[in-house]
């Protein structure tokens, strides 16, 4: 089962760069972050003919959006991520599909909003570990693939690429990521590519040529997914593309 993320930064601008991954790649499944519409102006009818169905969770405002584009058969167990009856962020689908439960997320940044911002990120972080855990703890095998707006190392982005105060590098941030991996969660990209510069993200600008990049879209794969991996790589084509999204796929394989 090979399965990818893609944060594409507008869906609606992104059209012809994901049809062209998709014809590329031929992922089972692609979980979407950022569409940046309402889930009914989600294109869906051009990923279905490619023979994707599509299922879209969007926000009003031009803001947040997750979805997941499948070409194997797959049941949406949630549209949101418990514990904040408050929060209305389209941030979080989970599908079952393959025999596992697939979570997409787009996770928060941490850097507006001030003081609550971050603590939103953090709570929203803690609510995705006990989401986690508790399937965990049924043993039902898991994948969370996504934007987690986190470099867990310092080897995940460029040097001097971010300010130690910013939400994506302090510490409490990546207690926050380490926490999720301690529960039985494995880092795929990290577990296959231990000590190489791998980046998903690169600012518009000149930090794409310069390679000056970071590593936020993760997939974390529960034990029985994790004995199953075959590859997890970075598609970089993508970002290289004309108006590409700042972000690049990535592609998890799955034996």
């Amino acid at each position: 089962m090979r399965i990818a993320s893609f944060n594409v930064n507008s869906v609606r601008k992104r059209v012809p760069h994901i049809g062209r991954f998709l014809q590329k790649v031929q992922p089972d499944l692609l979980f979407l972050q950022e569409l940046k519409c309402k889930t009914e102006e989600c294109p869906t009818a051009e990923f279905r003919d490619l023979g994707y169905q599509v299922h879209a969770v969007g926000q009003p405002g031009g803001r947040n959006g997750v979805a997941v584009l499948s070409r194997i058969p797959f049941e949406v167990v949630c549209e949101a991520l418990e514990g904040e009856a408050a929060d209305d962020h389209a941030r979080y689908i989970e599908v079952v599909a393959g025999g596992a439960h697939l979570a997409g997320i787009y996770l928060p940044n941490g850097n507006s909003g001030g003081a609550e911002g971050y603590a939103y990120k953090l709570r929203w972080m803690e609510r995705l570990r006990r989401r986690a855990a508790g399937l965990l703890d049924r043993f039902q095998p898991l994948a969370i693939l996504g934007d987690f707006n986190v470099c867990p190392t310092a080897l995940d982005l460029a040097p001097g690429a971010l300010p130690p105060t910013d939400a994506l590098v302090r510490p409490k941030t990546r207690a926050a990521f380490q926490a999720l991996c301690h529960i039985g969660l494995t880092d795929a990209v990290r577990a296959l590519h231990p000590g190489n510069r791998i980046y998903t993200y690169w600012d518009y600008g000149p930090s794409f040529e310069a390679n000056r990049g970071l590593r936020i879209d993760h997939a974390l794969l529960s034990p029985e997914l994790a004995e199953r991996l075959v590859s997890a790589q970075v598609e970089i084509g993508p970002r290289a593309e004309e108006q590409p999204s700042d972000h690049t796929p990535l592609v998890i394989e799955l034996a």
